[in-house]
């Protein structure tokens, strides 16, 4: 009950949610903290309910939070921003010659830094304002931030070439240019509560926020997407974190996808270059979003009509097991061409009866020609995996993942996939998400895509999965 308290108040006062595994490392912190103050738990959480408490708030701000990061982290985003987002947004801010870009959880600032080199890179002309603001809770890593010195390990994905031109090397570690540090400021800011100038709207061209939403309640994390696409100019960029999706349509955005990564740009603004975007790179004959429409095609008569029955009885035979047949009645013979729907089927039976090489083909046929399909992304990911193409089984299921944000079940194939590879944090992160969503999880999918598994039997697998992990995701 104490520990429920505690969370309860610092989600209040912070924003911020934790998982029933982290009751442990909760209460371990309400007791040394408690103790700190020479109080008992119920009385120092009374008073840390009854009224503003600055210092310790800024005590367990330090002692919560995850501070893990480096220099250009997520190389597949960078290369979108340096090669897609930058060089639009240069091409917008021709007049005014500025760049203004925002880093929403910034930690120790390597990424409040590396979007600053980012921005030097594609416009070196001195005479452009290029500003980064980054923004965190915790003032002990913006302290650090400030100073700019960072050991190796931080710069383990930067190019060589980035770390002779942009760092100096010093004792034991490096030293971010003065010329980086100038296009950079850092702010103390809790993005549970308003703050009219960081967020103003439409004065941002690029804002990144990576792994932060998973950790706030749903209200804060709602209030703080609102905030991220107002403060976006018209045809701005956000980046999100691998762990967090907006689904394909989000309010005021559009979804991006190149450089085998999502994000999203603002509606509106200049009409930008033609790209191939908001598909993914491999689909064929690719229609740019910002084409103009086309003209209406002829009439035509209406399609017969699909017999449905033969679907829902392969579907039955897929619950049961029988493979063979039914893959023998969705392939059957018919006077009209599969739906979606049925080839998704056809797919999914092909892989259960070891025909991978053939569940591959028709299941890059599917995402090829709807790119926004989920479930296509997600039969591609699992006839990757069980062809020992995780890498891109990986990507196949953060492509799900993202296109349909209540999708459980990519997200625990990709905690499965972590913890294999000894990742325990990730793998906490997306099992948890797993755990949550599997409740409302589509039956049908349950079905095509939980291995013979039903809603009980996964619920208890992703949570003795996540059991065994035994960190905070």
């Amino acid at each position: 009950m104490q520990v429920d308290r505690f969370r309860a108040v610092l989600a209040q006062r912070l924003g911020w949610t934790f998982a029933d595994n982290d009751a442990r490392q909760i209460g371990d912190l309400l007791r040394d903290r408690a103790a700190q103050h020479g109080m008992s738990r119920e009385d120092y959480l009374a008073r840390l309910a009854a009224r503003p408490w600055d210092a310790e708030f800024t005590e367990l701000v330090e002692r919560l939070s995850i501070t893990e990061t480096y220099f250009f982290r997520h190389g597949e985003q960078f290369a979108a921003l340096r090669e897609a987002a930058l060089p639009e947004r240069a091409s917008a801010r021709l007049a005014q010659r500025t760049l203004r870009m925002l880093s929403v959880a910034c930690s120790s600032g390597e990424e409040a830094y590396s979007l600053a080199i980012a921005g030097r890179m594609i416009r070196p002309d001195p005479d452009w304002l290029i500003s980064v603001t980054g923004v965190d809770a915790n003032p002990a890593q913006l302290r650090k931030a400030e100073k700019a010195w960072y050991s190796t390990w931080s710069l383990r994905e930067t190019p060589d070439d980035i770390r002779r031109r942009w760092f100096r090397q010093g004792d034991s570690g490096y030293y971010v240019v003065d010329d980086i540090r100038r296009l950079v400021r850092f702010q103390r800011t809790n993005v549970a509560e308003p703050d009219e100038a960081l967020w103003r709207p439409e004065q941002y061209d690029i804002v990144f926020c990576r792994n932060l939403l998973m950790y706030l309640t749903p209200d804060v994390v709602s209030s703080l997407v609102e905030r991220m696409t107002r403060v976006l100019v018209p045809g701005g960029f956000l980046f999100l974190g691998h762990t967090d999706s907006l689904g394909s349509n989000p309010a005021g955005l559009e979804l991006q996808h190149s450089h085998r990564t999502f994000y999203y740009r603002r509606l509106g603004g200049p009409t930008p270059p033609q790209r191939t975007v908001s598909q993914p790179e491999t689909r064929s004959n690719p229609v740019s979003p910002y084409a103009a429409p086309r003209a209406p095609a002829p009439a035509r008569a209406p399609a017969p009509a699909h017999d449905d029955g033969a679907y829902d009885r392969a579907l039955d035979l897929l619950r049961h097991e029988s493979f063979t047949a039914a893959l023998e009645l969705i392939s059957a013979p018919r006077d009209t061409p599969p739906r979606p729907r049925e080839r998704l089927l056809h797919g999914v039976l092909l892989a259960q009866t070891g025909r991978l090489d053939e569940a591959v083909l028709l299941a890059r046929k599917l995402s090829d020609e709807n790119g926004l399909n989920p479930d296509a992304h997600q039969l591609l990911g699992l006839c990757l995996e069980d062809g020992s193409a995780v890498v891109e089984a990986i990507g196949q299921y953060r492509l799900a993942a993202y296109l349909d944000p209540g999708f459980a079940l990519p997200r625990m194939r990709l905690g499965q996939i972590a913890r294999r590879q000894g990742d325990e944090r990730t793998a906490a992160g997306e099992l948890e998400r797993a755990l949550d969503l599997l409740a409302q999880e589509d039956e049908q999918r349950i079905t095509l895509f939980g291995g013979g598994f039903g809603r009980i039997a996964l619920t208890v697998l992703c949570r003795s999965e996540l059991d065994a992990c035994g960190v905070r995701p």
